[in-house]
């Protein structure tokens, strides 16, 4: 009996490399991948191209996964957020997201966060594990799966549960599996990374693959951003932006930086001039986002004169400045909201499928 391995887990490159070592040509990645991928198999004995020596080679030391919802919720403003049980029994959410004509789908790269931010649901109950490649596929295959028109999703955000460059290998992997001409065949300008801030990893991205960042800012100063972001100890202000510079930009693309609004901590005017100083020599944009409430949540919302006023002196000093009014909330899937907890609060059977 053969250890199965997730084919999921595998880029082309790596695939290539594991048949090459049982003398199986390298051509037959492109033709196993695509029947995954782009037709939506699930088992190698549908793989009509292939031998059927070759199929049953296959079938009994490689498994293809699935994820199928343990839940999804619909909110009033058309979002969804889906609940997916893992194989060990954890949870993950993803929320997809409607746009003008197309849908975005954040997804979780970890079970739960380990950066404790002070503002975001999610690092409450701390990280828990990473997620596999193939768990991170298998999210944006499964809402995939759940659409009428699944090319109408042409989006990615690694926005979900987890910081996504703590889980670096496995968020590349699943990154070149997501752009791969032979994987899900997404467009780098419509993926998009965001990281609290782990700066010899934001190095590292730029080097490994095309993505557009985002950075969770959220204060222009370093002692407001030590009391939001504790990761702000290690790696201060100064020495994220300089990462920013660093980082590869292709032509007439920005890293966006996303700023959480809470009234009374970072939302004045004055945080407004600062942040609009800080940000000069970068090629910038800015998404704001004002805090979304959650029950025993120690920060409140601003009142919506103070995001205006904040908007301005950032659109007056040149910025392409968003207010993100996120969606979901009635679903408690709005950004910093994810927890990955069914609304009866009761676990449901485990439904990681293998072919």
């Amino acid at each position: 009996m053969f250890v199965q391995q997730d084919v999921k887990n595998l880029t082309h490159e790596s695939l290539v490399h594991w048949l090459g070592q049982y003398g199986v040509v390298s051509y037959r990645a492109d033709q196993i991948l695509k029947w995954i991928y782009h037709r939506g198999v699930y088992s190698f004995s549908e793989m009509t191209d292939l031998s059927k020596d070759l199929r049953r080679f296959l079938s009994d030391r490689l498994a293809i996964s699935r994820l199928e919802p343990e839940q999804v919720q619909s909110s009033m403003d058309g979002s969804k957020k889906y609940l997916f049980r893992l194989e060990d029994g954890q949870n993950v959410e993803s929320v997809l997201i409607p746009e003008r004509g197309h849908w975005t789908l954040c997804v979780s790269s970890q079970v739960g966060c380990g950066m404790g931010c002070k503002f975001c649901l999610t690092g409450r109950g701390g990280l828990v594990r990473n997620l596999e490649p193939s768990e991170i596929i298998n999210q944006i295959c499964a809402v995939r799966d759940d659409l009428e028109d699944p090319r109408s999703l042409t989006n990615i955000v690694f926005m979900g549960m987890g910081e996504p460059l703590a889980n670096y290998n496995s968020v590349v992997q699943a990154i070149q599996i997501i752009t791969g001409n032979n994987g899900l065949q997404f467009s780098n300008r419509r993926v998009t990374l965001s990281t609290a801030g782990l700066v010899p990893r934001i190095d590292d991205l730029g080097r490994d693959v095309t993505v557009n960042l985002a950075v969770s800012l959220n204060a222009a100063d370093d002692d407001t951003r030590n009391k939001l972001m504790p990761i702000n100890r290690t790696y201060p202000i100064e020495m994220l932006l300089s990462a920013c510079r660093r980082f590869p930009l292709p032509s007439r693309r920005m890293i966006t930086f996303e700023y959480v609004l809470i009234a009374g901590m970072n939302d004045a005017p004055g945080d407004a001039m600062r942040l609009a100083r800080l940000l000069r020599p970068l090629r910038a944009k800015i998404n704001l986002i004002p805090f979304n409430p959650y029950e025993g949540a120690e920060f409140k919302r601003p009142e919506e004169g103070a995001i205006l006023t904040f908007q301005k002196v950032l659109l007056d000093h040149h910025y392409t400045t968003i207010i993100r009014h996120s969606k979901g909330g009635d679903i408690c899937a709005a950004c910093g909201q994810l927890r990955a907890r069914m609304s009866n609060g009761e676990p449901g059977e485990a439904k990681q499928i293998t072919g």
